[in-house]
């Protein structure tokens, strides 16, 4: 069988909707996160090693997972953190000026949203992560579990879909879809 990474998002968070929340340490709904904990358990693999991104949301799904499954160990890795938007962070998208929302979508890999960070640099980071998957995957045959954010999740999806060197996204090209709070995706680690 071919190892797979198994990509979750985490649960809802608790946050008004049409908030920019990027790596706002905001927690999850905790029903939600148990229900989504529960579900996982019963899809995952018997082998799997689990990373989570850092933030509190993703944090308390790796805590709930550890509770159902005692054998699991999962480690933090700030390379699965959402995108930082900078001065955005907490604000609703509908107070954000439509000219800056502009220049982001004008320069989309390269424009620094709120101050915060490049798509290209959040991109780099979540390729080295993967890389890094992929290279556990091959040593330890066993499926890889990410808990993270739609963000890394669109990051993932752009890496798979293109080559190596590829010219960075530009708004219009950017994957739009994403596990929705509390589902995942699974992908395929070597091809």
């Amino acid at each position: 069988m071919t190892p797979r990474l198994w990509l979750v998002r985490h649960a809802q968070p608790l946050v008004e909707p049409g908030v920019c929340y990027g790596r706002i340490n905001l927690p999850a709904d905790t029903q939600a996160t148990l229900e989504c904990a529960r579900a996982l358990t019963d899809a995952l693999p018997s082998r799997v090693t689990a990373w989570h991104s850092p933030l509190q949301r993703c944090e308390q799904l790796a805590e709930a997972l550890k509770a159902l499954q005692p054998d699991l160990a999962t480690n933090p890795d700030a390379r699965l953190a959402e995108m930082d938007f900078g001065s955005w962070e907490g604000k609703p998208w509908s107070s954000i000026a439509r000219t800056d929302i502009d220049a982001w979508t004008a320069d989309f890999a390269r424009h620094r949203p709120g101050g915060g960070e490049r798509l290209a640099d959040m991109m780099q980071r979540v390729r080295a992560a993967l890389q890094d998957a992929r290279l556990q995957a091959l040593h330890e045959r066993c499926d890889v579990l990410w808990i993270s954010h739609a963000g890394v999740a669109r990051c993932v999806r752009w890496i798979l879909d293109h080559p190596p060197h590829a010219a960075l996204p530009r708004a219009d090209e950017w994957p739009l879809q994403a596990p929705a709070t509390g589902q995942w995706a699974c992908y395929p680690l070597l091809t």
